[in-house]
């Protein structure tokens, strides 16, 4: 039997690719044979990570993207088919969180700047919306293909601080297994969406957050840290045999799923 798990040749497109965990899964990914396609509006970043895996041997195209951009996606997908001639996997990272959207210890609800919540919202959830809405048509043509979202433990249970972040988040859980039905009963069983939910991972996004100006551990690391049966932070590899698995046919009978990748931090209860 094949092995179940290759992803070799398949390609598999990353929004948002340029950041820690974005960087991580596409040089994997092409270590494991893929094509992948970085989208991202770091034009700097972008090309310095495609080159970093085409010197390894990998296979990879760098394209500029607004996933805010309706028109922008769509030129992506003609420059994309124009390469490739297929897409096998989409992989929505692109997302974030902003200052105004969370709320510090010293502030209240009612400190909400709303209009830095509706662009936490908009960058998650419609920067989630719009590329699957480009890219599914070409899987739905194909008859295959499989799309993972990034959710997040604030999706699963609310956290302090991240009211905006965690809303969107938990949308993007809701869209998750609506298009799971959406796209299968339309469509057919090739189509396939899941999610995963990392837990608490360092990257530039929540430096500031979870580390102090010399490095150390934050208090709000800490308490992290102390629900978290693994009492660390995750690291960027730990979500790659989460993410083959959904990408290859490993998972063919699996959808509408949203997968923990948490160290048991969801699973736990003092």
């Amino acid at each position: 039997m094949a092995n179940l798990f290759s992803v070799k040749d398949k390609v598999i497109l990353l929004t948002g690719g340029c950041g820690i965990l974005g960087g991580c899964m596409a040089k994997h990914l092409a270590e494991e044979g893929a094509r992948v396609v970085v989208l991202d509006r770091n034009v700097e970043g972008g090309s310095s990570l495609v080159d970093e895996i085409k010197k390894a041997g990998g296979e990879a195209l760098f394209v500029e993207t607004d996933v805010l951009n309706k028109e922008i996606l769509e030129r992506n997908r003609e420059e994309i088919m124009a390469a490739y001639g297929r897409i096998d996997v989409l992989i929505n990272l692109a997302g974030g969180n902003m200052a105004g959207a969370t709320i510090p210890p010293d502030k209240t609800f009612f400190d909400l700047d709303i209009s830095a919540f509706r662009k936490v919202v908009d960058l998650n959830l419609f920067g989630t919306v719009l590329p699957t809405m480009v890219f599914a048509k070409v899987m739905v043509d194909q008859k295959k293909g499989s799309i993972i979202n990034v959710s997040s433990e604030s999706a699963l249970r609310p956290l302090t601080r991240v009211v905006g972040y965690g809303c969107a988040k938990a949308a993007i859980s809701n869209f998750t297994q609506y298009m799971a039905g959406e796209l299968a009963i339309k469509f057919g069983e090739g189509l396939r969406v899941n999610a995963i939910a990392p837990g608490f991972f360092l990257t530039e996004q929540n430096r500031a957050l979870m580390t102090n100006p010399d490095g150390t551990p934050s208090p709000r690391c800490l308490t992290v840290m102390a629900h978290t049966p693994f009492n660390r932070l995750g690291q960027p590899e730990e979500l790659l045999g989460t993410v083959q698995w959904l990408a290859s046919d490993a998972s063919a009978f699996v959808t509408g799923t949203v997968t923990p990748i948490d160290g048991g931090f969801d699973a736990f209860s003092i």
